[in-house]
């Protein structure tokens, strides 16, 4: 337990490091040649999204674990992951917003197929945690959750490659496996945020996973509401005229 403290305190303090040379890069790399100083807003704006599409694929994950192990430690990585996800969506969802506002005209359009998938995406995960409070039994919540954990995922893909099957508000990927079309200093910039944020995320799943646990346990050691409960006798049964 306490190699594992150590360890959880060296990935937090890595990556409020991280986080901070992501911060100095993405504020001295030069402006965009057409949107200038607009464009820093890609280095929070592209990592969220990123990470909402990692988050939702390890929800797969954990739901697929789940299925086969049937060990709640899959349930618990699938709901913490999910947790973190609907974080991250809702905040590529603002920052593309605030991107969107001077360069486009617009907060947001629904016929973009990006934002709109997007925003559908944000919507689903939110009902695939609203699902798992509809039952209080663990077993119960993990088993309906992990079909749905399972079947949303297809909307990564889906969002991800949208700018390419559908005309968009978005440029196609900058980052190609043909190369880029980013100078290096705005792609460095990028690429260590991308980092920074994957740090974040993990530091993130780790906590969440181990107050998961925690609820759990509370959970299983606490009685059930109602238990200690005891329902009066009726006046007819003579357990009120007693009184």
């Amino acid at each position: 337990m306490t190699r594992f403290k150590v360890g959880h305190k060296l990935l937090f303090g890595l990556t409020l490091l991280a986080v901070g040379l992501g911060l100095l890069l993405a504020l001295t790399a030069p402006p965009d040649a057409v949107q200038r100083t607009y464009a820093r807003i890609l280095y929070i704006h592209v990592p969220t999204a990123w990470l909402a599409f990692l988050a939702f694929g390890i929800t797969a994950l954990g739901s697929i674990g789940w299925r086969i192990r049937k060990n709640l430690w899959w349930d618990r990585l699938a709901a913490s992951s999910a947790e973190i996800g609907v974080l991250f969506t809702g905040l590529a969802l603002l920052t593309g917003a605030i991107w969107g506002r001077p360069v486009w005209g617009v907060f947001f359009d629904w016929a973009d197929p990006r934002m709109a998938s997007t925003a559908v995406m944000f919507l689903v995960y939110c009902g695939y945690l609203a699902l798992r409070r509809f039952n209080v039994n663990p077993v119960v919540a993990a088993n309906r959750a992990s079909i749905l954990g399972i079947v949303a995922v297809v909307q990564v893909p889906l969002v991800y490659f949208s700018v390419n099957l559908f005309r968009s508000l978005h440029q196609t990927q900058s980052i190609r496996p043909d190369g880029t079309t980013m100078a290096p200093p705005m792609l460095r910039a990028l690429l260590v945020n991308l980092v920074a944020f994957n740090m974040i995320y993990f530091s993130l799943l780790l906590t969440r996973m181990i107050l998961a646990r925690v609820e759990s346990e509370a959970r299983a050691t606490s009685p059930i509401a109602g238990t200690a409960v005891i329902a009066p006798k009726s006046q007819a049964a003579g357990g009120w005229g007693d009184a």
